[in-house]
C-alpha cells in the first residue's frame, strides 16, 4: 500500500472536494490531518470513512482531560509486577511482559498500515500536543525500562480532531495539515439524510430541513442541533407518522433536537412568536 491512496468519501459519508483533497494531501505529505469544526459535523466519523474507503484498520485514541501523551505510547504496569513478585510465584525479571503498548504504540507496531484517530485532542492539557510532537515526527519512541525502541512498521494515517475548546500550540499546528469542516448547507444536508434514509418522503424531508435550519438560526441557543440530532428527529417523525404540514407549525418531538432546558424554552417562545406574527400578518392582509 502506497502513499498515493486516493480518498473520495464513502457511500455513507459525503465529503466536499476540499475535505477529500485535505485527506489526500496529508497522506502524501506524511503529516497528521487536524480536523476542526463544531460538534456534529462528522469529524470523528471521517476517520471511520477513511479506514473503510482504503480498506485499513482503524485505531481510536479517545482523549480525556486526564490523558497524558505517555498513555498513547506505553504503560509500565508496576502494580501487577509487584503483585506477581509477592503472590504470583513467577519470574518477574522480564519487565517486557509488564509493558503494554498504548494506541500510538499499537499503530506503530501494526503489521499492516492503519488509520489512527486521536479524537478531541483539545480535551487534554496544554502540554499534551507538544509532548506528541517528536513521536509523530519520527514515528518511533524509546522505552527506557526495557531499552527498546518501538519504530513504525507502516506509517499510519493520523487524523486528529478538535472542538476548539483550547488553542493548540503553534509548534504542533505547523506539523499538521489543517481543515475546518463547515456545517453542511441545506443541499448537502439533504444528501446526507438521503444516505441514511433513502426512502424518506420528499415533502417530510423538505419541511424537516426548513424547521431544522430555522431552529439553528434562533439566537441564544447554548447547543445548536447537529446532524446526528437531525437524523434522530427525522426518524422520529417517520415513526410517529407526523403530517409534513404540521412540522413547521409545531416542530414535534423537539426533545430529539434540543438537549438543554434553556434551549427548549427559548425555542418554544420563538416558535410561539413566529406563529403569532404570522397570524397577525395574515389578519392584516385579510386572509
Amino acid at each position: 500500500m502506497t502513499d498515493e491512496l486516493i480518498y473520495q468519501g464513502t457511500e455513507d459519508y459525503i465529503v466536499s472536494k476540499d475535505l477529500s483533497n485535505s485527506v489526500n494531501i496529508s497522506v502524501a505529505l506524511k503529516r497528521p490531518l487536524l480536523i476542526k469544526g463544531e460538534p456534529g459535523t462528522g469529524k470523528t466519523v471521517l476517520a471511520e470513512s477513511i479506514a473503510r474507503s482504503l480498506g485499513l484498520r482503524l485505531i481510536v485514541w479517545n482523549i480525556k482531560s486526564t490523558t497524558k501523551a505517555q498513555d498513547g505510547l506505553y504503560v509500565y504496569d508496576t502494580v501487577q509486577r509487584l503483585y506477581d513478585s509477592q503472590f504470583g510465584g513467577q519470574n518477574v525479571s522480564d519487565i517486557k511482559q509488564y509493558i503494554k503498548l498504548g494506541k500510538l504504540g499499537e499503530a506503530f507496531q501494526s503489521e499492516e498500515r492503519v488509520v489512527l484517530l486521536i479524537d478531541e485532542i483539545d480535551k487534554a492539557d496544554l502540554e499534551f500536543p507538544n509532548d506528541l510532537l517528536w513521536e509523530l515526527d519520527v514515528m518511533n519512541f524509546y522505552i527506557p525500562e526495557t531499552g527498546e525502541t518501538i519504530a513504525t512498521k507502516h506509517r499510519p494515517i493520523v487524523i486528529i480532531t478538535s472542538n476548539a475548546e483550547k488553542e493548540l500550540p503553534d509548534a504542533f499546528l505547523r506539523r499538521c495539515v489543517f481543515h475546518y469542516i463547515d456545517f453542511p448547507d441545506q443541499t448537502m444536508m439533504e444528501e446526507i439524510v438521503h444516505v441514511h434514509f433513502p426512502q424518506l418522503d420528499t415533502l417530510l424531508l423538505a419541511e424537516a430541513l426548513k424547521s431544522f435550519y430555522w431552529l439553528r438560526s434562533v439566537s441564544g441557543l447554548q447547543k445548536k442541533p447537529s446532524t446526528s440530532e437531525l437524523l434522530d428527529w427525522v426518524q422520529a417523525l417517520t415513526i410517529g407518522g407526523i403530517d409534513p404540514d404540521k412540522i413547521a407549525k409545531e416542530i414535534p418531538f423537539l426533545g430529539a433536537l434540543l438537549k438543554k432546558n434553556q434551549d427548549f424554552d427559548l425555542a418554544l417562545r420563538q416558535l410561539h412568536l413566529r406563529e403569532t406574527d404570522g397570524t397577525s400578518r395574515a389578519s392584516r392582509r385579510g386572509w
